[in-house]
């Protein structure tokens, strides 16, 4: 099936709706097509992650998840659906993944990738690790990669601008609700 032309955008998921939208994705992808059972897809770290979205036009169409660690952040959960898989939506919703992380600071990104799916994430300039130990969950062999990233030229650190950290994440370039309270008059304490 020929897709018709159409325009990929990512988000930083910030909205209950685009959770929703998430975990439909991830639902269509490991649950349907991999029989991955439920409690395993979804195991209890998507409340304390980040989770990138990208949308074909207005159509939720790949996801991933992005948590943080102390020298490194940890890509997971990429989904794709069926008919966007070998389109532009996979690698703008990794790259988005990764710039986040670049922002954030981190020198190195991690993951684990399906054993059979390590030359796309090689593709992505991602590198298996080429530890021996065995590795599998949810009935698939897996593979640990990593890719060092170049440092941002605007990372965020404890020496940027305090409204830029109190912005949502990922919408650090753009003046948030906090700051726009700093106009008014402090009040208290009385």
């Amino acid at each position: 099936m020929t897709l018709p032309p159409f325009r990929v955008r990512t988000a930083v998921v910030s909205t209950a709706e685009q959770l929703q939208q998430v975990f439909a994705v991830r639902a269509a992808v490991f649950m349907s097509e991999q029989d991955c059972p439920y409690e395993e897809e979804f195991d209890g770290n998507d409340y304390c992650a980040t989770h990138v979205l990208a949308l074909a036009d207005a159509r939720p169409a790949a996801a991933i998840r992005v948590r943080y660690f102390s020298d490194f952040a940890k890509l997971e959960r990429l989904a794709v659906l069926r008919p966007f898989r070998g389109t532009p939506v996979t690698r703008a919703v990794v790259e988005a993944a990764v710039e986040i992380c670049r922002r954030k600071g981190y020198a190195r990104v991690y993951g684990h990738s399906q054993a059979r799916l390590v030359g796309f994430w090689e593709k992505l300039g991602f590198r298996p690790l080429g530890r021996s130990r065995p590795f599998a969950f949810s009935d698939h062999a897996y593979v640990e990669i990593a890719r060092e990233l170049p440092r941002h030229h605007d990372a965020i650190t404890m020496e940027s601008d305090p409204y830029l950290i109190i912005r949502p994440e990922g919408a650090w370039d753009t003046p948030g609700v906090l700051e726009q309270s700093a106009a008014r008059p402090i009040t208290s304490p009385h």
